[in-house]
Parts: structure tokens; sequence; C-alpha cells
């Protein structure tokens, strides 16, 4: 009756699904291995842009900001940006910006 049947058979599925959910199981904890490195990346990215922040206030203002806050309050900066996703937070002396 029917003699052109296509299609995949049951055991052709099951062995595409589990090539399939092997690489899935490698691929994810590569993933979570590199949120701390972004992290970090971004933390160092946010760091330049305080710095960079800083010398545009020097700049208007002829002294640096005291510290982050007041980068903050004078609308140099937001207030997310005061610290890092990790929890380190910035502080500027004599111009410079280095992580707490």
């Amino acid at each position: 009756m029917f003699k052109n049947e296509q299609g995949f058979t049951l055991i052709e599925m099951l062995v595409v699904l589990m090539i399939i959910s092997l690489l899935i199981i490698l691929i994810i904890p590569n993933l979570g291995s590199k949120s701390e490195e972004v992290n970090e990346t971004g933390c160092e990215a946010l760091e330049q842009i305080i710095q960079t922040q800083t010398d545009v206030y020097y700049l208007e203002h002829r002294h640096y900001p005291k510290n982050v806050d007041d980068l903050a309050n004078k609308g140099y900066i937001t207030e997310d940006q005061k610290q890092c996703k990790n929890g380190d937070s910035f502080k500027i002396e004599q111009g410079k910006v280095k992580k707490e």
C-alpha cells in the first residue's frame, strides 16, 4: 500500500537526541566557568569608565572628586556604576581610580 515511506525511525530519533544531549552536557559547564572571567573584564571596563569620568570632573571643576559618591551625585556616573556586579567597589586617590 505505502511503497515509499519516508521519515525517521524511532532509533534514529533517539540517536540524534542523545548526541544533542551530550553536546549540551559538554557545553553548559564551560559557559558557567566563563562567568567569573566576564565579570572581571566588566569590572575592569567599569574602572576605566570611572577613571574617564574622574578626568572629566577634573577638567570642569579643577579638582578631583573626593570619592565615587561625588561623581554619582553630580551625574557623572550612575548609582549602579559605583560598584561591580561581583561586589567590588572603587575609591579615588589623587585622581586615580582603584578597586577597594
